[in-house]
């Protein structure tokens, strides 16, 4: 149930991103407002970047990639630009 509550955030923290022009390559920005605990494995896992003090995070092109595969298992297919 854990893999299944990370995977479920890293979707929401995708989905619910946005792009900003000052941001390197892929990297996408989401408001953070989600279990730290949850946070703090996809951090570790390198899937979103962002301080302790932010109220936002980044999701790195690993993570963005990742969630894309989520989205065609939770979801299915859907045009998120």
């Amino acid at each position: 149930m854990e893999e299944k509550i990370k995977e479920l955030t890293l979707l929401l923290l995708y989905l619910t991103s946005w792009k900003e022009n000052d941001l390197p390559g892929e990297m996408r920005r989401s408001w953070k407002g989600y279990p730290f605990e949850v946070l703090n494995e996809l951090l570790d896992e390198d899937l979103i970047r962002g301080s302790m003090r932010s109220k936002s995070v980044y999701l790195t092109e690993a993570g963005i990639k990742e969630a894309e595969e989520l989205v065609r298992k939770y979801v299915g297919n859907i045009d998120n630009n």
